[in-house]
């Protein structure tokens, strides 16, 4: 069977991770949350203090770069879990407080060029499903399936508001959608590799849409790929 590369951007919380991983599954591919590595590397400059409320030392996070090992390894349901250092911090990355920097770690064109020679790195074979913001557009710009996925912001904020509490986390809807607002516009007017949807992208708005509706059209369209009907 033909391996083909799938890359799905977006915007926050329209489910890219959620229907890249099921989509990875069914097709027995790699799945690679680029998200998380990006958390990840958030997550490292919070703890070292690099980014707090008042400041963001981007100097001493460049200089330090070179000190972080991300690796991606399987739990034991097989699901991907994230490392840093050899640390597994899959929840910790999750957290609102890292949601509320990570966007402003992304716009460092130096994160963003480690990163996506790594996530290069993990594609040279194909046969990947990668979630992102610039994974069409910068990573792989040859990629045989690229869709962009997007949802009106109240409405992600509502699922990212349910997931949050779920977790038990305390956390308002105005401060979870005031995030997801902020998130959009950083992630839209970065510099350096700006979230955009790629000319030959397929749109997917799933405001009103439910997951496995999605996914079966995903499905079908990576399918019509990977065995030649388009």
């Amino acid at each position: 069977m033909k391996k083909i590369i799938i890359a799905i951007d977006g915007y926050s919380s329209t489910g890219k991770s959620t229907v890249a991983r099921r989509l990875a599954k069914e097709l027995d591919y790699i799945f690679v949350d680029t998200g998380a590595m990006y958390r990840a590397v958030t997550l490292y400059a919070m703890r070292r203090m690099l980014i707090h409320p008042t400041g963001f030392d981007k100097e001493l996070l460049v200089r330090n770069l070179f000190k972080l090992s991300l690796r991606f390894k399987p739990n034991a349901e097989g699901k991907q879990e994230i490392y840093l250092c050899d640390e597994n911090v899959e929840k910790e990355i999750r957290q609102m407080d890292v949601s509320n920097y990570v966007s402003q770690v992304a716009t460092v064109p130096e994160v963003r060029k480690m990163l996506v020679k790594e996530q290069k790195e993990m594609g040279k074979d194909r046969g990947i499903v990668m979630d992102g913001r610039d994974i069409g557009t910068v990573v792989f710009p040859d990629a045989e399936l690229k869709i962009f996925m997007t949802a009106s912001a109240e409405e992600r904020a509502k699922r990212r508001y349910k997931e949050l509490i779920e977790r038990g986390d305390e956390v308002t809807f105005e401060e979870v959608l005031e995030n997801v607002q902020k998130r959009d516009h950083l992630d839209s007017t970065r510099k350096d590799s700006p979230l955009r949807k790629a000319e030959d992208a397929i749109e997917i708005d799933n405001t009103h849409t439910n997951l496995d509706d999605q996914f079966h059209t995903i499905l079908q369209l990576a399918q019509d790929r990977i065995y030649g009907r388009i």
